[in-house]
């Protein structure tokens, strides 16, 4: 969830919080680079720039080395197929269609090659950027710093909505596409961690999500939903919001209406009963 509030300004967006300070976070050669130079501006994680070779040593075994390519700009990544084989998508695709192919290579042309950056690091590192870190003092989970001014990206342009999302929706999203629990878990947290988030990214944001996890999704969705409510106070004001429900077209606005439901069925529930004294008698 959202460990914030927001604001009724008009950016409509969710006040600040602090973060841990930062710790290196460059994808390193292990887990390969584009053969597509970083662009100034926007961040990019790294990827390996490997796709000459073959196979190589991994853990102390011969694993083949897997070109992708991704996205419609067609950035090449290169990974290694023992590597890959972690995720039951992948491990598919190598044994069911790459198994007696020479060259390997996979094709994930609807994939934004931000998001896959962050799949690859996950699988190669077991978290992606920026890092999840827990504060013992606090004991609680905090996300590293990123950049000169302290901070990291929380959205990224993704060419499906034709605008920005949150970044940890669409890593959720792509983890539930290529069978990774672990990583789902691991996003779900760092999205309520986020803050700043302007009401228009965080409805495009749950309209994503709706439309790319299944029916049975008891997370991600219900992340929203409570987000939303909580937020109530900004959300009635939004013209996006209001645009976004004349609109439909999804089943958020129905799911959202029977959490609102249920919300206010609790607080009429609680107001209702008799209060009980340290004594045991009602009042």
């Amino acid at each position: 969830m959202f460990s914030r509030r927001f604001e009724p300004s008009q950016t409509k967006s969710v006040s600040k919080s602090g973060r841990h300070r930062r710790a290196s976070s460059s994808f390193t050669k292990e887990a390969g680079i584009s053969k597509r130079p970083v662009e100034s501006g926007r961040r990019r994680a790294g990827t390996i720039s490997n796709a000459g070779a073959s196979e190589t040593t991994v853990g102390g075994s011969i694993s083949a080395i897997v070109t992708l390519v991704v996205g419609q700009e067609q950035r090449i990544f290169a990974a290694h197929e023992n590597i890959l084989g972690a995720s039951p998508f992948f491990q598919s695709v190598l044994k069911n269609q790459l198994m007696d192919s020479p060259t390997k290579k996979i094709s994930l042309p609807d994939e934004e090659p931000e998001v896959f950056s962050s799949i690859l690091e996950y699988l190669y590192k077991g978290d992606y950027y920026p890092r999840l870190v827990h504060n013992k003092k606090r004991n609680s989970w905090e996300l590293e710093e990123a950049g000169e001014d302290g901070r990291s990206e929380a959205t990224i342009y993704h060419h499906s909505v034709e605008g920005e999302l949150l970044k940890d929706t669409a890593i959720y999203c792509a983890a539930e596409k290529y069978g990774l629990e672990d990583l789902k878990r691991i996003s779900l947290r760092k999205q309520g961690l986020q803050s700043g988030i302007q009401a228009s990214t965080i409805l495009a944001s749950a309209r994503y999500a709706y439309a790319n996890t299944p029916d049975t999704d008891s997370k991600l969705r219900a992340h929203y939903l409570a987000l939303i409510i909580r937020s109530r106070s900004t959300f009635k004001r939004s013209g996006t919001m209001q645009l976004e429900m004349f609109n439909g077209g999804t089943q958020l606005f129905f799911d959202l209406f029977v959490a609102l439901c249920n919300h206010v069925d609790d607080i009429s529930s609680a107001a209702s009963t008799p209060r009980t004294p340290r004594s045991g008698r009602p009042f």
